[in-house]
């Protein structure tokens, strides 16, 4: 890591740049679309020379040439070099925890232990999804997956966006610990040929084992003669899955150095390779370590994610901007702003550096989104002629992902692409309620086709991209210490135990809980 002087030196440097808008970018550098363009691929099949990939167009974002060096001399000073080789050589990363980061490893990008312990419990995972599928444990047509947080978020979207045409089990996913969530599953369900997935990193969250518990219930109460021996446990705490009555032949862990949102490539994603197949699951991974590949060897601004890290703080500490939005002109990334809420805003969302000295400045941006071209018709009022200045992120599918006329698909891409040119270019009017400013920073995602590399490739690009941010800001990206509080007074309602102030006290009292 750089000295916090290095930085400091660095970041006046960046706040002393001029600011010039996006057409005077473009009239000042023509080829700027060309320059600030990047282009991840992937083989289209294990030792195939086709290749498919991802086109991520950076020029209408306010980076210029200037600011880009000025980055680029941020990251020097930050360590970004070094800490980059740290992750990604299993080192201590997560500094308030002890702990190195491993996810990469999950999709082969780490030391050689690690991606061996990764592929060994792959292949374990593996062997059980296939003796699934050909009936071990009874026929097996449904699957309740219970989590919360990353270990709900990460297979709800593969499973969204990756079974619409054809699911080798349905599958269900549960976080919420309202019981309507758990029930509505139910209903979708046959109890004679239902599976259970817990997953839980400790096996002791509250959310998850209360629904787990009501899940074995409505097995037994549905004439189901063994309802634990339906159970599978994805989880880092295997002896906790143990006592809780698993049998060790359905248990899959994953290593203590992965955290919950990192997961999804861990035995966190069985749901998804239950419901796709484990040949999908493996081109999830591929799209994934294609990204890694990228990041680890790709230097300043051509590093996309890292490229992706100098808007996201050129936004939030030079220009105040304190969101970021994120539309999918995609159904089947619906729940993709939803993923990565959580893996921007829990990682990034802090307020002291891995010193633990306050920061010097805003942090993670509030990540929201929606669906194009829905979105169009509800929020894009305020991007276009409100008072806030907010980057935007399109995301979009070259290939369709219908059978519908050819017309579906060409009218959701002419809407993504003309919401990027509206944004920038704006338009004139004596009429003040029809004027648009323009000058509105985006940034356009193209995938050759939503498939489970490219939704592999989309999800680590995010996840480095969180990273690369995190080493800039000099904050611990890993740690989450701000969901602790609100559990442990949630604890101490339910005890009775603890003083309260008089709102919830009174609030307490008419929700039956005082």
């Amino acid at each position: 890591m750089g000295t916090i002087g290095d930085t400091a030196a660095a970041w006046a440097g960046l706040r002393g740049l001029p600011q010039a808008s996006l057409a005077e970018l473009f009239a000042a550098d023509p080829g700027r679309h060309e320059a600030l363009t990047r282009r991840i691929a992937w083989p289209v099949q294990p030792g195939s020379s086709a290749e498919a990939g991802m086109r991520i167009d950076f020029s209408k974002t306010h980076l210029s040439d200037a600011a880009l060096t000025a980055f680029e001399a941020l990251a020097e000073a930050a360590g970004f070099g070094a800490a980059r080789e740290n992750l990604f050589g299993g080192g201590i990363v997560n500094v308030t925890e002890g702990r190195a980061a491993t996810h990469g490893a999950l999709r082969g990008s780490g030391t050689g232990p690690q991606v061996e312990e990764a592929e060994a419990l792959l292949a374990r995972m593996g062997m059980l999804v296939e003796a699934i599928h050909e009936g071990a444990l009874g026929e097996i047509r449904h699957c309740i997956a219970i989590g919360i947080g990353g270990s709900a978020l990460g297979p709800a979207l593969a499973i969204d966006a990756l079974t619409r045409d054809l699911a080798l089990v349905d599958v269900h996913v549960v976080s919420n610990i309202d019981g309507l969530a758990l029930e509505q599953a139910f209903r979708g369900c046959d109890p004679e040929t239902t599976l259970i997935a817990v997953a839980s990193k400790t096996f002791t969250t509250i959310e998850t084992m209360t629904n787990a518990a009501s899940a074995l219930k409505w097995l037994a109460d549905n004439g189901v003669e063994d309802p634990g021996g339906r159970v599978v446990a994805l989880t880092a705490a295997p002896g906790k899955a143990v006592e809780w009555g698993v049998d060790e032949t359905r248990i899959l862990p994953f290593p203590e150095s992965v955290g919950g949102r990192y997961s999804l490539f861990s035995s966190i994603g069985f749901p998804v390779a239950l419901a796709t197949g484990m040949d999908e699951f493996r081109q999830m991974l591929a799209g994934a370590k294609a990204v890694d590949d990228h990041f680890r060897e790709a230097e300043g601004r051509a590093n996309a994610p890292l490229l992706a890290a100098f808007a996201d703080l050129y936004y939030t500490r030079l220009r105040g901007c304190q969101t970021r939005a994120v539309f999918a002109y995609d159904e089947r990334l619906a729940l993709l702003p939803d993923y990565l809420q959580q893996l921007e805003m829990e990682s990034n969302g802090k307020s002291v550096t891995v010193d633990g000295a306050p920061v010097d400045g805003a942090t993670a941006a509030i990540t929201w989104g929606g669906v194009g071209t829905d979105a169009q018709h509800a929020v894009f009022q305020l991007l276009h002629q409100g008072t806030h200045l907010i980057p935007v992120d399109f995301i979009a599918s070259i290939a369709p992902g219908d059978d519908l006329d050819p017309a579906h698909h060409r009218i959701l891409l002419m809407n993504c692409l003309a919401q990027g040119a509206a944004l920038m270019a704006g338009k004139p009017s004596d009429d003040p309620a029809r004027a648009y400013a323009g000058d509105r920073p985006s940034t356009t995602f193209l995938v050759d086709d939503c498939d489970a590399a490219a939704l592999g490739a989309l999800i680590a690009f995010h996840e480095q991209r969180t990273f690369a941010g995190a080493v800039l800001m000099g904050i611990n990206p890993f740690d989450q210490f701000g969901v602790e509080l609100g559990k442990a007074i949630a604890k101490q309602i339910e005890s009775g135990e603890g003083e309260f102030d008089p709102s919830t006290k009174a609030l307490m009292a008419a929700a039956g809980l005082g």
